[in-house]
């Protein structure tokens, strides 16, 4: 449940910083502070950076609220969050909880960023549990949206719902899709095609996204893995294991892809005149499928905006994790996601 009282305005939210894990990240605070110096003076976006002092060095004029502790990358993280409330996760996350940030942002361990979320923010009330929403790019539209990629690797029907019913809120405030779509990953393309779980919930969510039933999305069937990219739905849905698996599995083919043709350009002159020629038109579409150019992945579900930045993330991934965090906060994503929860008997 909500540990907060009244939600501050979109007017209120828009004058506040976004909250920034200074050490968060592999880049750590070199990358991370440079990107939020940025963000704040392209965009005019308010930064506050925390992390601790000796350890973050120069903010480059960016306000920073001091801590004494760091969650490792490596470290367990429902431990690291219980044990290290100083560290600067569990500070951007009171931030947000006590209406002094309007977001939070952080590249550092996946794990502990959600648990720090969490317990801090609390959960929007009837929300069984938070999940990892991550865009995934379609060529000349906006992005769909992978629910869950991670955050459960056990999960019920219920859970799944819930996960397309947030989902759906996101992809609404976020690109402005109207009517969202939504599919269900699976085996194949018919209702009695695969495990228990997805049978059940595509049983859910056909009476869930059907004609008259009050649904914010059109429920459009089972997905298989081959319809990621590009996906014909807005939103796919599946348990975190499975999501987790499918969008390392399409980062691995991605870089493996980009590889290899990077490797035929430079075989002689005749490729690399090729090269000359294509990758002018090639480059703008491989910055389509950059994780640095997609802002992160979001946790839906708890009382706040949390953005997940890759643990790679550099100056330009925090640029884009910033706005993305800023523009969901004003536009009043968590109030989208509280009033498109259904309550279930699981919650």
């Amino acid at each position: 449940m909500s540990r907060r009282g009244e939600r501050p305005s979109a007017e209120a939210l828009a004058t506040l910083p976004v909250a920034v894990d200074a050490m968060g990240g592999d880049k750590s605070p070199g990358e991370i502070v440079e990107g939020a110096r940025r963000v704040a003076a392209e965009n005019g976006i308010p930064v506050v950076l925390v992390g601790p002092p000796d350890q973050v060095g120069d903010t480059c004029g960016l306000p920073l609220v001091a801590c004494t502790e760091v969650i490792a990358m490596d470290e367990d993280p429902a431990g690291g969050v219980r044990r290290k409330k100083d560290s600067s996760l569990v500070r951007v996350a009171e931030l947000v909880r006590d209406g002094q940030a309007s977001a939070m942002v952080s590249a550092g361990n996946t794990g502990a960023t959600m648990a720090a979320a969490l317990l801090r923010m609390g959960r929007l009330p009837g929300v069984i549990r938070p999940c990892i929403a991550t865009p995934l790019p379609r060529l000349g539209r906006t992005p769909a949206v992978l629910v869950d990629a991670g955050a459960n690797a056990e999960c019920t029907p219920a859970m799944l719902v819930q996960f397309a019913q947030m989902g759906a809120a996101y992809v609404a405030a976020r690109f402005g899709t109207t009517a969202p779509t939504v599919g269900l990953l699976s085996i194949g393309e018919e209702p009695t095609k695969g495990t228990p779980l997805v049978k059940e919930t595509h049983a859910l969510l056909a009476a869930e996204g059907a004609a008259g039933s009050g649904a914010r999305f059109e429920f459009v069937g089972n997905l298989e893995g081959r319809d990621l990219l590009p996906s014909p739905a807005d939103v796919i849905v599946t348990d975190g294991f499975t999501g987790n698996v499918a969008l390392k599995a399409l980062e691995g083919t991605l870089r493996f892809i980009f590889d290899v043709v990077t490797g035929v350009f430079m075989l002689d002159d005749a490729t690399k005149a090729a090269a000359d020629v294509l990758l002018p038109h090639l480059l703008p579409l491989a910055a389509e499928f950059e994780p640095e150019n997609t802002g992160g992945a979001m946790l839906l579900g708890i009382d706040g905006v949390c953005v997940i930045s890759h643990g790679s993330s550099n100056a330009t991934a925090m640029v884009n994790a910033v706005r993305v965090a800023y523009e969901c906060a004003t536009r009043g994503l968590v109030d989208h996601v509280a009033a498109a929860v259904r309550p279930s008997p699981d919650a």
